[in-house]
């Protein structure tokens, strides 16, 4: 009878200390649902450290088997978040330092540093302007990459995921001054970064090729009698 009671939905806002208790049970529904509420984040912060699309998902899954395998040791002094992260932070620091200690750029797997850290509308009929998109995209996620790691990580956990100043100093074990100072300091380096990079792509801006170009030129044709 006991077991026709357990939820099988997990309803939003649903807290910690349930969720919490739901999956130490081996409630299924739980254990998605933390996961489906933390994955870009833990995502995001481990891709921060690791400026690499697949390390960052094996750094979060192997955070998640050690989180949900001593989940007991969650107290609720932190959020359920604010625990999950510093684990997927502890984990891709792991693998940072047991790499080589130098990897040259061009060793690095094309594709590797395309991660949708920042979402922009690329469903676009125009296939000239999501190209564009695209390559704005990859501007700003490559000078993000550029950033140093310390800079890197709190304009990733403030700006990218929205974190206030007070949970991203508990997370990242900074001061709150300390968070503020880095954040104005990284946004004038990406704003550098970006501003440096961004020339060859404004080049290339307002686009007017392809269809657009076909529909201009076959309507003028048109309207000058030389068009069926």
């Amino acid at each position: 009878m006991r077991q026709a009671e357990v939820k099988t939905v997990t309803p939003a806002g649903t807290g910690d200390a349930e969720l919490v208790q739901r999956a130490l049970g081996r409630d299924e529904a739980a254990v998605r649902a933390i996961m489906q509420a933390n994955n870009r984040r833990l995502f995001r912060l481990a891709r921060g450290i690791l400026r690499n699309d697949g390390e960052a998902e094996d750094v979060v899954q192997d955070a998640y088997v050690r989180a949900f395998t001593h989940l007991d040791q969650f107290r609720g002094d932190s959020s359920l978040s604010t625990w999950l992260s510093r684990i997927a932070i502890n984990e891709a620091l792991g693998r940072m330092r047991s790499k080589p200690p130098s990897v040259e750029w061009s060793e690095v797997p094309q594709g590797a540093l395309e991660a949708q850290i920042i979402q922009f509308p690329l469903s676009s009929a125009d296939p000239e302007k999501s190209m564009a998109q695209r390559e704005i995209q990859h501007v700003v996620e490559h000078a993000i990459d550029e950033l140093p790691e310390a800079f890197r990580l709190v304009f990733i956990t403030r700006v990218i995921e929205g974190m206030n100043v007070e949970e991203t100093a508990e997370i990242l074990g900074l001061r709150p001054e300390t968070v503020k100072t880095r954040l104005h300091r990284a946004r004038s380096m990406l704003r550098d970064n970006v501003e440096r990079k961004i020339g060859p792509v404004v080049m290339d801006a307002f686009p007017f090729a392809g269809k657009r170009c076909e529909r201009l030129t076959e309507a003028v044709l048109k309207r000058l009698g030389y068009a069926a």
